[in-house]
């Protein structure tokens, strides 16, 4: 049986919005992980790095309450991912903000624009360069926003942002915005959209945390591919 052919154990809430002060009173997505993390009941366990749990309360809270029961097959995922490596910071905050940036309202293609050069600006300057991959994610977000590209470009030219006041302030910003972007968007399938949003956040966080001393958690389900439905 797949480690993702899983149910919530018997008396164990169903997903629903918001915080609950205890499991009678219901769950959202990283209270039901640190109760299968064996932790306090919290919405902000300590089993998961701060900005991949803000990401997962945010898609959980948006999700509508049919697709947010398509969340807990990844909860296992997320429990005991976390490090203090700022690539982690910068590479959810560019999932969010090139994920969000092609479809959501003209009013906020501005927003993820800047937001996208300033996550591949934090991952250049920790790396002395932009890699390959992370230049053509960049570009190919961009491209299909023009004219917020060009906005932002100028927009952020000359900002630098200090690692602490992005790991504090500017990345939870993004991911809030991404996800309120994304759920309010004028696509076919938001939810679909917030679960790969998701998906590719725990994804990036265990490729930047496997080279550390983390064990190994169940595989991640494959992140559909959900441009195509987007631009129609």
């Amino acid at each position: 049986m797949s480690s993702y052919d899983i149910h919530p154990p018997e008396l164990v809430p169903i997903l629903s919005r918001g915080k609950h002060r205890n499991p009678r009173k219901g769950a959202c997505f990283m209270e039901m992980a640190s109760y299968l993390a064996g932790e306090r009941w919290s919405d902000h366990p300590a089993c998961t790095h701060p900005l991949l749990g803000a990401v997962a309360r945010h898609v959980n809270d948006r999700t509508t309450d049919e697709g947010r029961q398509r969340l807990v097959e990844l909860i296992p995922s997320v429990i005991g991912l976390t490090s203090n490596d700022l690539h982690v910071d910068a590479a959810i905050a560019l999932r969010c903000a090139t994920t969000a940036l092609p479809v959501v309202a003209a009013e906020r293609q501005r927003i993820m624009a800047a937001a996208v050069l300033g996550a591949m600006r934090v991952l250049a300057d920790l790396d002395g360069r932009t890699s390959a991959a992370i230049e053509e994610r960049g570009r190919t977000a961009l491209a299909q926003v023009p004219q917020a590209a060009r906005w932002a470009r100028d927009f952020t030219f000359e900002i630098r942002t200090s690692p602490v006041v992005f790991r504090r302030v500017s990345a939870p910003t993004i991911a809030h915005y991404a996800v309120e972007g994304i759920a309010q968007a004028c696509v076919p399938e938001p939810d679909e959209l917030l679960r790969a949003l998701l998906i590719g956040a725990i994804a990036d966080v265990r490729a930047w945390v496997q080279t550390e001393d983390v064990p190994a958690g169940p595989p991640v389900p494959a992140q559909p591919d959900l441009r195509a439905r987007a631009a129609r």
